[in-house]
């Protein structure tokens, strides 16, 4: 690495293998770098990143930069629900997003004293916000046109500012563009990066069936929580009514974390002695709907055979007994929000 300059870059960090490269790239160039990483509502698993702890520690001290977290969980709920660029193939505000994170990156420019922004972005590589002259407009949005320097695909770039007076030496950048992932696994070899997680879909948003189920939380919920929408991360989702969601765990895991997330107003149920989802009742919990919901729990269990099955019901302390039979495949279907296979989707 070279000498330390007095040049200093705030760098978007996913953890992800591009913006490590990007990262890494800057500083054998010498300067310090700050890297911001952004947390929102629909990260794959709530504030973590796609490094394990132990690597990213490893990673930071390694390349010597330090890293700092910003939760941007309101700011980006308002952006889902009404982008100013529009969604992706499902519900990502890709674009939006990135404006989002930039703004937040050139706060932290101001408040350190740094002098340039660097992303991890590679021209091409994703169609709606990676294109050379969305790149360009996204800057001009966030207000930050002239600052963000993309190491990896700078080269296909025009100049920016750090590069024009000599922060960076733009000959040891990058002209990558495109999908394939394969000069960023060569430039990995080359660093002696050993560490850095397998290329996997990032947002929940871009996922078919968790834009479905947010889709229909919007509708029905315009002013969601942090819970409804940790919620939608987990389980069956089935809609009752306008005002009654039932979610119905699909092993141990999901069961814990239903558990965890209900509130002293929302039922849970059950299926006693036996291999039993846990069935959380959201919202306006009727006579109608706990029916529903006792005929859905015993269904997923392992009684689904059995012509009435007993189902416990808890709220507050208090349980109650439903003897159901377990629901059948057309209530499921009319219900189930998201995909079903082999039929159309379902947006109830």
């Amino acid at each position: 690495m070279e000498k330390s300059t007095p040049f200093k870059a705030v760098a978007l960090f996913s953890g992800g293998l591009d913006s490590t490269l990007a990262v890494i790239a800057i500083r054998r160039q010498g300067v310090d770098v700050t890297a911001l990483t952004c947390t929102t509502p629909f990260d794959p698993t709530p504030g973590e990143s796609s490094f394990p702890r132990g690597d990213f520690r490893d990673i930071c001290q390694k390349w010597g930069f330090t890293l700092v977290t910003r939760h941007l969980q309101n700011e980006m709920l308002e952006i889902v629900k009404n982008p100013k660029h529009g969604y992706g193939k499902n519900m990502n505000p890709c674009v939006d997003c990135r404006i989002l994170m930039l703004r937040e990156a050139k706060r932290i420019m101001d408040e350190t004293g740094a002098h340039f922004l660097v992303t991890g972005e590679v021209l091409g590589q994703r169609p709606m916000s990676q294109r050379k002259d969305m790149l360009y407009h996204i800057d001009k949005e966030a207000g930050v046109s002239d600052l963000v320097l993309r190491p990896l695909s700078a080269r296909l770039l025009r100049e920016t500012r750090a590069e024009r007076v000599g922060m960076v030496r733009r000959e040891l950048l990058y002209s990558f563009s495109g999908k394939s992932r394969k000069p960023q696994i060569a430039l990995a070899r080359e660093f002696g990066l050993d560490t850095y997680p397998t290329p996997a879909g990032g947002c929940l948003l871009t996922e078919p069936n968790y834009a479905f189920r947010l889709r229909d939380l919007l509708a029905h919920t315009p002013h969601p929580t942090v819970r409804d929408i940790d919620l939608l991360r987990v389980g069956r989702h089935f809609r009752h009514s306008p005002r009654c969601k039932i979610i119905v765990g699909r092993d141990r895991s999901e069961n814990a974390l239903i558990e965890m997330l209900a509130e002293r107003s929302d039922y849970l149920l059950r299926v006693e002695g036996s291999g039993s989802p846990i069935t959380l009742v959201v919202g306006d919990a009727t006579h109608e709907a706990l029916q529903v919901a006792a005929a859905l729990c015993a269904r997923y269990s392992d009684e689904r055979s059995s012509r009435s099955v007993e189902v416990k019901a808890t709220i507050g302390g208090r349980t109650a007994t439903i003897n159901s039979a377990a629901a059948d495949d057309d209530t499921v279907r009319a219900m189930r929000i998201g995909r079903v296979t082999g039929r159309k989707s379902i947006t109830v």
